[in-house]
């Protein structure tokens, strides 16, 4: 990787990417269609909003994938927590049907999730990875 690609902070030059993936609770199909272009467009502006850079990004019905750049000094669960808790909100305001769907429950998202720190070696991978969600289904 050259030079040119590391960010620079004060004092620093840092690299840090994480693939994360995340499903709706009890895994249920519900990001499709409306809601699946919705949902990529709502992580599109929460990234712009915290300084965070997409490199790829699948939204499957039952889950999803993310792959972001972020700055050093935020910590892998800490973007999760701003993905997950924004889009829950945001996609409830767009589709009340889905927030009458988990109504019981009252949550959009299961509580867990996937993260995994992304070298420069396997950036490459895990993008065309990503990319090729959607065929594999």
């Amino acid at each position: 990787m050259s030079e040119g690609q590391y960010h620079s902070a004060s004092h620093c030059k840092y690299l840090i990417q994480y693939h994360i993936i995340w499903c709706p609770k009890f895994r249920s199909s519900v990001l499709k269609g409306n809601v699946e272009d919705t949902l990529k467009l709502i992580l599109q502006k929460i990234c712009d909003d915290y300084n965070y850079s997409i490199k790829a990004l699948e939204v499957m019905p039952d889950h999803i994938h993310i792959f972001v750049d972020v700055p050093q000094t935020v910590a892998p669960c800490d973007v999760v927590r701003t993905l997950k808790s924004i889009s829950a909100i945001e996609l409830f305001k767009a589709f009340p049907q889905l927030k009458r769907f988990y109504a019981r429950c009252g949550v959009l998202w299961s509580k867990g999730y996937f993260v995994s720190t992304v070298g420069h070696i396997s950036e490459a991978t895990v993008i065309k990875y990503i990319e090729e969600q959607k065929r594999h289904d």
